[in-house]
């Protein structure tokens, strides 16, 4: 039989950008419920920030089998009592999974919308809206272009080299991002600068 462990993936960003963006969650995460992770890829973020956001509990989720495959494996490795099993979720859906299941006070996305269509993001903003309560928070990790320029020459190629590999990827505008969470009641509430030019971006539910 296969060693399972085996299946987990690796993401070399995952170790430089943990730590920070494990402070800015305890500052702006709910005390308790459900965290659901949108594309958790290879599943490093949700076994390292779950046991350390108990009692809160983390829903990973991911699309891709391949991706849900490594974060089992990596649920074996390193295993925890307040972490789920993975989802099959798309976030460009217009029903998600979860919304028949528990309730969600957060969400999480990391280094996602800008290696996906638009369409990902407008479904994240609008699953979002469908399943937080109001206070409920959505959390967002990666490059941004403000007022329509990139905040580093880094960040720029590799904007660059996105759009290159596929012209539906591409860094985005904070700006453009923060009206079409407003436009699903999500206002923004913060935004901290990261390491490598990255930003934590955190929009509340509100009535």
């Amino acid at each position: 039989m296969d060693n399972p462990l085996d299946l987990r993936r690796y993401a070399p960003a995952t170790e430089r950008n943990r730590e920070p963006i494990l402070a800015i969650l305890r500052q702006v995460l709910p005390p308790t419920g459900t965290i659901l992770e949108i594309s958790s890829g290879t599943g490093e973020h949700a076994v390292f920030m779950a046991p350390q956001l108990a009692p809160r509990c983390w829903l990973p989720s991911d699309p891709n089998p391949d991706a849900r495959s490594s974060i089992v494996a990596w649920q074996k490795s390193t295993p925890c009592d307040n972490i789920y099993p993975p989802i099959d979720l798309d976030a460009s859906s217009s029903q998600w999974l979860v919304e028949s299941e528990q309730p969600i006070t957060a969400v999480v996305n990391i280094n996602m919308i800008h290696i996906a269509p638009r369409s990902a993001y407008l479904g994240l903003f609008a699953g979002a809206s469908r399943i937080l309560p109001v206070g409920g928070i959505l959390y967002l990790y990666g490059p941004f272009k403000q007022a329509g320029v990139h905040t580093a020459p880094s960040n720029a190629a590799f904007d660059e080299s996105l759009r290159s590999q596929n012209s539906e990827w591409g860094v985005r505008d904070l700006e453009e991002i923060t009206a079409v969470a407003h436009s699903h009641n999500l206002a923004l509430q913060q935004v901290y600068p990261m390491p490598a030019n990255n930003l934590s971006v955190v929009f509340e539910m509100v009535e």
